[in-house]
């Protein structure tokens, strides 16, 4: 299993220099990708902009959106954007991709939240039609620069039984976040089996995630930000503020349980904006 690093694009009062210090950082201990959580209604940086600042100091680390907020887009401006990031990064960009659930998010980008689901299948179909360079929407020219692979590949993140069909039509693999492994267990082989119902074909990627900080002296900080940041789901913002691995001990047992699952890439999502958040977290997972 490969192990990924989350940059803190939604960490509070992240400066900047930050971000691209921590990219460079992760790339020199070895972590597998580089990702980012997307959110608009949130003082966080864009997930996009700030892949691009990593793809320009770095040369090997993947890069995964985890994950963008697709219908909250307008279709043709994200495959134009991520036609550009893929060559920008010479093919390192991945796109985990879904609907998301907060309305506040569509409501600030006046796009529709009732009728996502149907607008992302859409938006599905003209992406892969930008990155193989066909014109879209009634433009004469493809509107962004060629893809290097003809395609970007995805991870398509949500419930299950609705990202299953979307990952078969689209060669695809999943993306769960924040759940436990004893939760994330079960979402796992729903996926695997509606993928195969679906007639997708070969064993999909499959990638989790993993809030934690290292640290005592960073331990109020991390409960501050993951209390914000979840703050919309009520009392289940606790659990998932509380359950964050903050230990080497608690990482490494995190790591070893999502292996057991057979996931294939597990990322560790930063909760406080410190650099030394990369070193250790390398040192904890040896």
């Amino acid at each position: 299993m490969r192990i990924g690093i989350g940059l803190p694009n939604p960490v509070l009062d992240v400066p900047g220099r930050l971000v691209v210090d921590w990219a460079s950082r992760a790339e020199e201990r070895g972590f597998s990708s580089l990702a980012t959580i997307d959110r608009i209604a949130y003082p966080s940086y864009d997930s996009l902009t700030v892949l691009i600042a990593a793809a320009a100091v770095t040369e090997r680390i993947g890069l995964l959106t985890n994950i963008l907020l697709g219908p909250a887009y307008s279709p043709v401006l994200l495959a134009k954007v991520t036609a550009s990031l893929d060559q920008l990064s010479e093919g390192r960009l991945t796109l985990g991709i879904g609907v998301g659930g907060r309305p506040d998010d569509y409501q600030l980008t006046g796009r529709p939240f009732a009728d996502r689901g149907r607008r992302f299948d859409a938006d599905l179909e003209l992406l892969h039609a930008a990155w193989a360079g066909e014109p879209v929407a009634g433009s004469r020219f493809p509107v962004g620069p060629p893809t290097i692979r003809g395609r970007i590949p995805l991870l398509i993140g949500g419930r299950p039984e609705l990202a299953a069909p979307r990952a078969a039509r689209w060669d695809a693999g999943f993306t769960l976040g924040g759940a436990p492994p004893e939760m994330a267990a079960g979402a796992i082989e729903e996926f695997k089996k509606a993928r195969e119902e679906a007639g997708g074909t070969g064993r999909p990627r499959v990638v989790a995630l993993s809030y934690f900080s290292l640290g005592e002296e960073h331990t109020d900080e991390s409960l501050h930000n993951l209390r914000t940041y979840y703050g919309f789901v009520g009392d289940w913002a606790e659990g998932i503020a509380s359950g964050a691995p903050r230990t080497p001990e608690a990482v490494r047992e995190r790591a070893a349980a999502f292996e057991e699952l057979g996931v294939d890439e597990l990322l560790f999502d930063p909760t406080v904006a410190d650099l030394d958040q990369v070193d250790r977290l390398a040192e904890a997972i040896g």
